[in-house]
């Protein structure tokens, strides 16, 4: 009986002592730091280890060594062309840039200790948007149509060939819908899952639950019908738990039909703090372990947060960044027009 009570004392604790949450610390500030950079348009950083990698206009890229704080900066060419590079990507082995307009060029770091040209793409419509891996081996690039679905490439052996797939296996797109190589976050991936958002004359959320063999389209509330209003960045928390973030960039203070979460995995959505700021925002990403609840949006409005799951949100800095990545719980790495920074919430 005395090894029965015992054993029944343990279990009981053990129950109690995971109902306790650790509570966390909203966000009411936000300290950056500057990584010196000069002259580049930044839209698409890649964390690697502690570190961060970046890729922006007129062929540069680079990587940001959070050890000795120095950035080692690079210059890609390709046949007197300096691409604009608007999506970068990495796997534990590779770091892979992708550049917009015509001709596509996907790169990635090579033998040979420069970076290697693996696709290439010639289309006077090409213009590819965002990047991202499931795996090692596994890795999917979007871009607007070329014909009458969104431009869709995937690797299956670790980036060294991309296949594009053909308009027959994906939903058609309708007449002026596209996307936006705002932040490259138009791509959301989640264990084998990924979400792809679109924008101009349609909103809506491309979706596949097996790495891109099939796929589904899903319509979303928010504001479309214009060609600079629609989705700038989806990001999931799990494979339920997502938001989309968008507006029109044009008329930033708009904060209507701009934002966006589900509890389905993208099924449906609802819009969240309708009416109310913020408004354009063109990255947006949940905090790590806050539970769905915790999310932060930047933009050239400035930096928001919000820890009601999107609910309501308040203004934290009026830093200007496109783009934003999470190192832990309350360290971030954002960029922008001629600047890097650490973000540290408080």
């Amino acid at each position: 009986m005395k090894k029965f009570l015992l054993v029944l004392f343990i279990g009981l604790t053990a129950c109690n002592s995971n109902e306790k949450k650790i509570e966390r610390i909203s966000f009411t500030q936000v300290e950056v730091e500057a990584i010196p950079l000069d002259s580049i348009s930044v839209r698409a950083i890649e964390i690697m280890g502690s570190s961060l990698a970046f890729a922006g206009s007129d062929g540069y890229f680079g990587f940001y060594n959070s050890a000795d704080k120095k950035v080692k900066l690079n210059r890609q060419e390709h046949d007197s062309i300096y691409p604009e590079f608007r999506a970068v990507a990495s796997t534990s082995n590779d770091f892979f840039m992708l550049s917009v307009a015509n001709p596509a060029l996907l790169y990635k770091t090579g033998d040979t200790g420069s970076m290697e040209l693996v696709y290439m793409e010639q289309n006077e419509k090409v213009f590819y948007d965002s990047m991202a891996f499931w795996n090692d081996l596994e890795g999917i690039a979007m871009g607007d149509p070329t014909d009458n679905c969104l431009s869709i490439i995937i690797t299956r052996d670790g980036g060294k060939s991309w296949n594009k797939i053909s308009c027959d296996l994906l939903p058609e797109t309708v007449e002026g819908e596209a996307a936006f190589a705002a932040s490259d976050s138009n791509i959301a991936i989640y264990k084998d899952k990924v979400w792809i958002i679109t924008g101009g004359m349609a909103f809506r959320i491309f979706f596949s639950e097996d790495k891109g063999e099939t796929w589904e389209v899903y319509d979303t509330p928010l504001v479309s019908g214009q060609p600079t209003t629609g989705g700038y960045s989806v990001h999931f928390y799990d494979e339920m738990n997502g938001i989309i973030f968008g507006g029109d960039y044009t008329e930033p203070e708009g904060n209507t039909g701009n934002k966006a979460v589900t509890r389905d995995g993208g099924r449906t959505w609802n819009l969240v703090a309708d009416g109310k700021d913020p408004g354009y925002k063109s990255s947006v990403h949940y905090v790590p372990g806050g539970e769905a609840q915790e999310i932060v949006a930047v933009g050239f409005t400035g930096i928001h947060f919000s820890e009601d799951a999107g609910l309501s949100w308040k203004k934290l800095s009026d830093e200007e960044f496109y783009t934003i990545r999470f190192l832990d719980d309350s360290t971030a790495y954002a960029a922008g027009k001629n600047r890097l920074a650490k973000l540290i919430f408080r």
